[in-house]
């Protein structure tokens, strides 16, 4: 248990200062080169742990993964990194991680999970506060990054779905879906970087430095703790990770960038981070 805590907060960290440097590397990279390089990267990482555990390194169910692949790396990775182009990374992470509200939404029709109790609040403070997020009443000429941020948490959510779909029928080997679904997703950056045109990456030091940190850290090194977390911690206290996160990368967004909301993106920041600890609590008390 208490390297499991010690996991959560860790991969938390990792996550959340990652806005910060992605929204950096932007200067330096197209968004669909840098985040071609760091999926395949990690996902050849995870790979090797399959190898280095002697688990099978065949994917199961392919079509089902490389759909997976699309949604949660090709989708969510390739807008959420397009948006901080232009978008402040703060409010981009905020805006990515509503995916839970957006999952519970999706997981009605398509799993037949109904909603229940302090969930319903948790999406009506989460809907009320991508409003206040985007401000359609007010152009700040970041709608475009907005969207796209909004777009990658749709994407991840519906991963969610197909992925528990999976999980129903025991398809699903963790390790092993991670690491090919990141590959499958990655497969289909390179061809959209391909197509795409934009300058080279400028590798200076500072630049290798961060495509390192993402390759490792992000993409391999704070997956593998997520699935650790969840199997040794209960769901609900995993799922601080799912607060922390966004929580962090406003904070390092603030500290490091200097990005600072206008009054009614604040007070939008405020009601989703308060949607997520709704559900957070809720999972603890679940749990118990």
């Amino acid at each position: 248990m208490p390297r499991a805590i010690v996991a959560l907060v860790l991969m938390s960290l990792i996550w959340g200062y990652n806005w910060v440097l992605v929204k950096e590397a932007m200067r330096h990279a197209s968004p669909f080169d840098f985040s071609a390089i760091r999926t395949i990267g990690g996902g050849m990482i995870l790979l090797g742990v399959l190898a280095w555990q002697g688990r099978p390194l065949r994917p199961r169910n392919v079509p089902m993964t490389l759909l997976v692949g699309i949604l949660c790396t090709t989708l969510s990775v390739g807008f959420a990194t397009w948006a901080l182009v232009e978008g402040g990374a703060g409010k981009m992470a905020i805006l990515v991680y509503a995916m839970p509200f957006w999952l519970i939404l999706m997981a009605w029709p398509l799993l037949g999970e109904r909603p229940h109790g302090a969930q319903w609040l948790a999406v009506a403070l989460a809907l009320a506060g991508l409003v206040l997020l985007l401000e359609p009443w007010s152009y700040r000429g970041d709608l475009f990054p907005s969207v796209l941020a909004v777009l990658s948490g749709l994407s991840w959510a519906a991963s969610a779905v197909v992925t528990k779909r999976m999980d129903r029928s025991g398809e699903v080997d963790v390790v092993s879906l991670s690491a090919w679904q990141v590959l499958f997703g990655g497969l289909f950056l390179m061809v959209i970087a391909l197509i795409v045109p934009s300058e080279p990456i400028r590798w200076t030091p500072w630049m290798t430095g961060v495509m390192t940190y993402n390759v490792v850290l992000t993409s391999a090194v704070a997956i593998l703790m997520w699935f650790y977390v969840l199997k040794v911690l209960p769901a609900g206290i995993a799922g601080l990770g799912s607060l922390a996160t966004p929580v962090l990368g406003l904070f390092f967004a603030y500290a490091v960038l200097d990005e600072r909301l206008s009054f009614w993106e604040g007070w939008g920041g405020v009601l989703i981070l308060a949607a997520l600890a709704i559900l957070t609590v809720q999972g603890l008390r679940n749990n118990k």
